[in-house]
């Protein structure tokens, strides 16, 4: 535990030493460090949905993440970097206007990276999963693949991240706009966290699927505006 807790403060330091926290839209460049954040932003859910290594989840994610294109591609994520340049947290936000391409673009980037046989079975796992992290509606903007480094956590990094992504464009752009996120039901650390951000559970729309685990039962959250 002391040996967490030396390595958290040293992170600190290292961030307050290279300069303040930046956000900013991500880069193709980023691809090696967010994968790997991406694929901890939902382990269980990745595991399901590709059946794959965690190794090769994460390279299947930083292939993705290069493409124009995709709820993968580094257009759709936000990251804060040190003053350094290390990216220290990520999160996507999906526009449901634009995610009509989604599902046929997930279906090449697997077709490509894991061949036709894997792919069939991923894609029927997808749907199954989709059933429980449904695709943003063209009223809401879905936050996803929310995550920060091991040694920035509990530092406010993703606060600072989320505050100034949703100021700098939603919140100030299309201020009625609904904010949503899913959040495993055993995940009560991230719940808590998105409960200060200022997020209130919605209602469940259906019984979760027979065909998945029970661990990956999730719950949709919304932002409510402050007044």
């Amino acid at each position: 535990m002391y040996a967490v807790q030396s390595e958290r403060v040293r992170a600190q330091q290292q961030g307050r030493e290279s300069g303040a926290l930046q956000a900013r839209p991500a880069r193709a460049e980023d691809a090696e460090a967010c994968a790997p954040l991406i694929f901890a932003s939902g382990v269980r859910e990745f595991g399901f949905f590709l059946g794959e290594s965690d190794k090769r989840c994460a390279e299947f994610l930083e292939f993705a993440f290069t493409s124009k294109h995709g709820r993968f591609s580094y257009r759709r994520h936000h990251v804060a970097v040190t003053g350094n340049g290390k990216v220290a947290a990520v999160l996507a936000m999906h526009d449901g206007r634009n995610t009509w391409f989604d599902d046929p673009h997930v279906a090449l980037m697997l077709l490509m990276f894991f061949g036709v046989r894997r792919t069939v079975a991923m894609l029927l796992r997808g749907l199954v999963l989709e059933s429980e992290l449904p695709a943003p509606k063209s009223s809401q903007t879905l936050i996803a693949h929310c995550a920060t480094g091991e040694q920035m956590r509990s530092t406010g990094v993703f606060s600072t991240l989320f505050t100034s992504v949703l100021r700098a464009g939603l919140m100030h752009d299309e201020p009625d706009r609904q904010i949503v996120l899913d959040v495993l039901v055993s995940n009560r650390r991230a719940y808590d966290l998105y409960q200060r951000l200022g997020f209130v559970e919605l209602p469940r729309r259906a019984p979760i699927s027979r065909r998945l685990p029970h661990e990956l039962e999730s719950v949709r959250m919304q932002l409510m505006r402050r007044a």
